[in-house]
Order: C-alpha cells, then structure tokens, then sequence
C-alpha cells in the first residue's frame, strides 16, 4: 500500500463561489497576500515533509486555481517526485487549465459539485457555471488528469433527491463520485443565513445514502482500503462510489493527513483552531529542512493523541483550509 501521509496544502482562500455550507454571500476576511507562503515557501516546507514520510500532495482552497501561477507550484511539487499530487477544485477554470496542469505533473483531479441542475446550482453556490464545471471535467479527462472524481456534499432537503441522479451522471461520465457527510463548518454559523446553525435536521448519514443507492442500482462492493478517507464500493456494471462520513463514522485514528494553510500554518486536523506558525519559522527564523522536518514528525506525532471533541460543537474555516 502507498505512504497514506498526506500533506494538503491551501493555497489561497479566495473562491469564486459562495455555497451555503461554506462561506457567507459577503465573502470573509482574507489572509493579504503579503502575508501568503509564496510558492517557493510552499515547495519547501513540501520538500520537508517529504522527508518526514509524506509521499501525497493535494491541492486545495479555497479555489487553488483563483491564485495565479498555480501551475507554477504544480512543476515545483512534481519536481520533489511525490508518489501523488493532486488538486480539488470547483471547477470553473478547469477547462483553460487542464492541459498545462497535466504537463507540469499533476496527476489527478477531483471537483466539488453538489448538483445537476443549473438552478439549484445557483442557489447552492450564488453563482452561475455549471456547465463550465462540466466543459471542465470533460477537459480534465481528456488531458489524462484521472481518475477524475467528483465530491458531493449531501444536505437534505437541498440536493439529497439527486443521488440517483448523481450515480447516473458518474456511470455515464466515467468519474469516480464521493458522497460526503454534511460538517458543521463555518458556513453553518448563523453568519450564514441559508442555513443557520448546525441543524441535525439537515444532515444525512452516509449509510443512508448507501441504502437508497443499493435500493435503486442493486448491491454495492465494498473495495480494498486504498489509504485514503473514503470507503470505496463498486456497483455491479463497474461504477466506483465512495462515502466520505467524518460525522456519522469517525476516522480520526487512521488519519495520517497534516494541512498547510495559505498564511504558512500548519495544522494537524480540520478542527485545529490553533496550528503551527511555518511562515515566521520560514521568514523571522530562518528555519532550515532539517527544522521543518522536525515540526512536521512532531506534528504527525500529536495527531495519535489527538481529540476533536464532539463534531457538533465544532467548527472550521474549511474555505480556507480545505476540505
């Protein structure tokens, strides 16, 4: 099985979407981009974790793509030679830049996408684009960023009768699709209107979510573990399904994942309010790989004694930090 430490790595929080569940329709304070690990900060602090045992990168934001030469880090993070490097992205620049992606190393794609129905995708995401998020999964296709997959968060009462609608679309397209449990993220805080504070009512189990799916396209395989966060199964004609259930099933004890935020903080979980300052170790410090590489094993260390307490009374800036 492959190294299943993974560093993810946000390189910006701006987005140019505003989901429900995720951020507040007048946007959020941003980190300056003076403030920014530049890219060569980035590869560096990367470089580090390679020599603490990370063999994974994935990209992520906000939207990665919104900060400009993005393919850039891509060549210098496929220069260290991971095992793995991908980006998770909304999607609405992928088509201009899955070809270059591809040619710099990237290796593969997944895209957020929580419905099919151009109106509902204005009113999940205060914005219009849905068929450009699906010009650009063709693109990343045919670019040979695979295996492309798609991750739906499921709300109950906003998408949750799409499901079937959804294994449809990854059968006919040939992507890989990942369920995942609603979490109370900021987005949820009465900042956000739409959907006010964490409401149980809201909130649909991954084995639910299982059972509607087995009902309507028959038994579902559960596959090998491959390292990551998803339970991975396999419908009858070959389609892959995967359920992400942070909520309902913890994996917190078999989570190798650190997460580097766009300002150079490192954090050790999505629920770490506090983290690890690398930008001053990297600017006011002078911190070298051998330092960075010591901050990394001790943060890969506290995460076996980690406890994010009861998820309901949590929240994160995933907009931010990645999801």
């Amino acid at each position: 099985m492959r190294s299943a430490k993974v560093l993810r790595i946000s390189v910006t929080d701006r987005c140019d979407l505003r989901c429900i569940y995720c951020m507040p329709e007048a946007g959020v304070p941003l980190v300056p981009m003076a403030d920014m690990l530049s890219y060569e900060e980035v590869a560096a602090v990367a470089r580090a974790a390679m020599a603490a045992g990370v063999r994974r990168f994935r990209l992520t934001g906000g939207e990665p793509l919104a900060r400009r030469g993005l393919v850039s880090l891509v060549s210098l993070l496929a220069g260290l030679g991971p095992d793995d490097l991908a980006l998770t992205t909304n999607g609405l620049h992928l088509a201009g830049f899955a070809p270059d992606l591809k040619a710099a190393g990237l290796t593969r794609v997944t895209v957020s996408l929580d419905t099919l129905r151009p109106d509902r995708f204005e009113a999940i995401t205060r914005r219009t684009g849905l068929e450009r998020i699906l010009a650009g999964l063709a693109a990343a296709r045919a670019a040979g960023l695979v295996p492309v997959k798609v991750n739906t968060v499921v709300i109950r009462g906003v998408n949750d009768d799409e499901i079937a609608d959804f294994v449809r679309f990854a059968r006919q397209e040939g992507v890989e699709l990942r369920f995942i449990e609603l979490m109370p993220t900021s987005g949820l805080t009465p900042e956000c209107k739409e959907l006010g504070a964490w409401r149980p009512a809201l909130f649909v189990k991954g084995e639910e979510v299982r059972a509607l799916i087995e009902e309507a396209f028959g038994r579902l395989e559960r596959l090998p573990d491959e390292g990551g966060v998803a339970e991975v199964y396999r419908l009858g004609d070959g389609t892959r399904l995967g359920f992400i259930t942070p909520v309902s099933e913890p994996f917190c004890r078999g989570c190798e994942r650190l997460r580097l935020g766009p300002d150079g903080r490192l954090r050790i979980c999505l629920f770490d309010r506090g983290g690890i300052d690398l930008r001053k170790a990297l600017r006011e410090e002078k911190a070298g790989p051998a330092e960075l590489e010591a901050v990394i094993r001790s943060a890969f260390a506290a995460k076996s004694t980690w406890e994010r307490g009861a998820i309901e009374s949590l929240s994160s800036d995933m907009f931010r930090i990645g999801g």
